[in-house]
């Protein structure tokens, strides 16, 4: 088992014991160990004795034998017996926004409502605004939390899709000589909610033959057809499409199968749309398709039908920025803040990847619930940082780390930390954390009064969103866009998959003002550097060019940037 695995069993009996009402002692040991073992560095916490867990902080015998007794036998009766007394939709409850194990008692226990379709239809004949303690606006929170889990159903975000189809391909690949990736894998969507592939075959009969003694697939026969498989892969809920396409049209049948519909149906200089010239003569490459169009060609990931064209009169594919463009790593955690890693840990791994640079910004002292940095955790780190930066260079290297914050922006729009100290920082990256729900003018308000301030070097993650778990808070786009246009202030492409905000829909407005983004991994581990392909994926989906990403710029590009924005 790994650690997150153990951590979230911990936490899910935790919650649990307080819907059944359990001891609140009980509830507390759960509760800190799981906080305190999420703090565990470079441990594995699946091999420590009972001894070795007891000597960590917060973890105590009881709770340490639980553990013990999962590593060894996968369960935990205590945790099996509360499961076992809850309804399979209560459980899915813990899945909504805005209310917790109490609640849900409440809802549960004083309603006897036992499912989410149950609970949506409380809400809308008004029983759950009358329970003490819930009113109209926790009600109206609970249906808009029962709406956005509703959307997202049968979908998965891109870093989960992206493995499920690569373990689908490599598996289909060794029954046939060619298999790809289309759809909105090959597009790069953020969700994904189709697995499309495409198999090269003049049989689409022997095809569906292969495919059905396949074991990791299960067929939907009534919605396939004689030239498409559909159905599962490997128990996942996300819709899995598998077509056989004649060689000889495979590439028309690529680009068909991979484009939206929207960029399908734009329309070329004969007349004809690219739907209509894609189902023409058989072509060699894609890129005869546009040809033949009498239109630039569009890389896979920009098909969309969103002003892609527009964007190709302008530019070229090879402007858009890639992996291999991206000098630094910027938004980054260490072990001063939440990160599983060390400074040292962080920077050394950084430069073994070949980047220039690496920007630590550590969470701000009132976010004590990623155990953010006083003033002067600030300060020894900083005299850590300069203590690395003095070692690189007596080794010859160029590497830096710069010092950096990930500032929270507080509820009226404040920075975290008085001027001071945050002009001792080569760079900030201010985020909301808190009080996320607000309305569209109160959010925009709050971060505008945070891109004005001076010390705002990027803004973070510009709406807070989780993919498939939490819609983000609603913003005038344009405004704050423009704002850090006019403030000069960088805004972030979050590269984290659980997050990849700002959207990249918003990209082109973005470049249309001269506004640089930068593509931030918010890594919590040396690992989480590689989020960046995610954050590469839909920046360029977004059509950002390397010219305008702002982590292209060269440790000696970075350092001038940082100083002017300083006005040192």
């Amino acid at each position: 088992m790994t650690n997150s695995d153990i951590i979230d069993q911990l936490e899910l009996t935790a919650k649990l014991m307080e819907l059944h009402d359990v001891d609140a002692f009980k509830i507390r040991a759960y509760s800190a160990a799981a906080f305190n073992l999420d703090k565990l560095k470079d441990r594995t916490i699946a091999e420590l004795s009972l001894g070795e867990l007891t000597a960590i902080q917060g973890v105590g015998k009881g709770v340490a034998a639980k553990i013990v007794e999962m590593v060894e036998t996968g369960h935990v009766k205590e945790l099996d017996e509360l499961l076992a007394q809850t309804p399979t939709g209560v459980l899915e409850m813990f899945r909504i926004k805005g209310i917790g194990a109490k609640k849900i008692a409440v809802i549960w226990r004083e309603l006897g409502i036992e499912s989410l379709r149950d609970l949506e239809l409380a809400c809308e004949t008004g029983q759950i605004a009358k329970l003490k303690g819930f009113g109209e606006s926790t009600q109206q929170k609970i249906l808009d939390s029962l709406a956005f889990l509703k959307e997202q159903v049968g979908k998965l975000r891109m870093d989960q899709a992206a493995a499920l189809a690569q373990r689908v391909l490599t598996d289909l690949q060794q029954q046939f000589e060619r298999v790809e990736l289309a759809g909105e894998v090959r597009r790069h969507t953020e969700t994904v909610g189709t697995l499309r592939l495409l198999v090269a075959s003049d049989a689409p009969v022997r095809v569906q033959g292969t495919l059905n003694t396949l074991d990791f697939l299960s067929q939907d026969a009534p919605v396939s057809s004689p030239f498409v498989w559909r159905g599962k892969a490997y128990d996942a809920q996300v819709r899995v499409e598998i077509a056989a396409v004649p060689p000889l049209r495979f590439e028309n049948e690529l680009f068909l199968q991979t484009s939206a519909e929207a960029h399908l149906a734009l329309t070329g200089t004969d007349g004809r749309t690219l739907l209509q010239v894609g189902r023409g003569e058989p072509v060699a490459t894609e890129e005869e398709i546009y040809q033949k169009a009498g239109l630039p060609y569009v890389v896979p990931e920009m098909r969309e039908g969103l002003g892609e064209l527009a964007w190709a009169d302008k530019h070229s594919a090879d402007e858009l920025v890639t992996w291999d463009d991206l000098k630094g790593i910027l938004h980054n955690h260490s072990t001063y803040s939440d990160g599983t890693h060390t400074l040292e840990q962080m920077a050394l791994y950084c430069r073994e990847l070949g980047f220039g640079y690496l920007g630590m910004a550590d969470h701000s002292q009132s976010a004590t619930y990623a155990s953010g940095l006083r003033p002067e955790q600030v300060l020894r780190q900083q005299a850590e940082i300069d203590q690395l930066n003095a070692r690189f260079a007596a080794e010859g290297s160029t590497f830096r780390v710069l010092k950096g914050i990930e500032s929270d922006i507080l509820g009226d729009g404040a920075l975290d930390y008085p001027d001071e100290l945050l002009a001792t920082f080569d760079y900030v990256v201010a985020s909301v954390h808190s009080n996320l729900t607000m309305t569209e003018e109160k959010a925009t308000a709050r971060l505008l009064r945070a891109i004005e301030n001076p010390y705002t070097t990027i803004l973070g993650h510009p709406t807070g969103r989780l993919l498939l778990t939490r819609g983000g808070y609603p913003i005038d786009y344009k405004t704050i866009i423009d704002a850090c246009a006019a403030h000069n202030v960088v805004i972030e492409i979050n590269a984290s998959p659980w997050r990849l905000d700002l959207d990249w829909r918003w990209i082109p407005y973005c470049l249309e003002k001269g506004v640089m983004l930068s593509i931030n991994p918010d890594a919590h581990a040396r690992e989480g550097y590689l989020d960046m392909h995610y954050g590469v994926a839909v920046a360029r989906k977004g059509g950002l060019t390397k010219n305008r990403t702002f982590n292209a710029l060269s440790l000696s590009e970075m350092e001038e940037f940082l100083k002017k924005k300083k006005g040192t």
